[in-house]
């Protein structure tokens, strides 16, 4: 492998299976934006439709995770279900979310193809709760794997609750040309 080869290898943060893992320690907390893109790997992360219950804007924000140095990215419209959609700038086979959420949460993964039909789905039907106040919440992880996924979207907490995403690990297609 040449040294430029390499290097991209490691910017992509690729692991050996060409799984590539995906966090957001750099980013700022608790600031609402309308999306959020991750330059290096073309990832982007927005509301998946605009919010029915008001006229502000839909918004996701990024949300430190108590008790560790992590931070993940949820729906910031504390009022509405909205799921959280996870745009790849290139058809990918599998992808893992690591979430955790709030109490009363449940946990929704669904895969899309670049038409916007379903084409796989996962779920959890209660987040797994901290076992007491020292504790971190529980983290989890779900995965969907497809032929060709466009994008997924994530959702499960009820109004006034969170689910949060924190790490994003997916697999590119290998490049039919080669």
């Amino acid at each position: 492998m040449t040294l430029a080869a390499m290097l991209s290898v490691a910017l992509l943060g690729a692991i050996s299976d060409g799984e590539v893992v995906l966090t957001f320690d750099k980013v700022e907390a608790g600031k609402p934006v309308p999306s959020y893109k991750d330059e290096d790997r073309g990832v982007e992360f927005a509301l998946s439709r605009p919010p029915a219950k008001g006229k502000a804007a839909g918004r996701v924000m990024f949300f430190p995770h108590l008790k560790t140095d992590r931070k993940g990215i949820l729906n910031a419209i504390a009022n509405e279900s909205i799921p959280v959609e996870v745009r790849f700038p290139k058809p990918v086979s599998r992808v893992t979310l690591e979430l955790w959420g709030s109490i009363g949460s449940a946990a929704l993964v669904e895969a899309y193809d670049k038409d916007g039909k379903v084409v796989d789905t996962t779920k959890r039907d209660k987040v797994p709760e901290r076992t007491g106040p020292e504790k971190p919440v529980p983290s989890f992880e779900l995965t969907v794997k497809a032929t060709a996924i466009a994008y997924v979207r994530f959702s499960g907490a009820p109004p006034g609750g969170y689910l949060v995403c924190d790490e994003v690990r997916f697999t590119p297609r290998p490049d039919p040309a080669k």
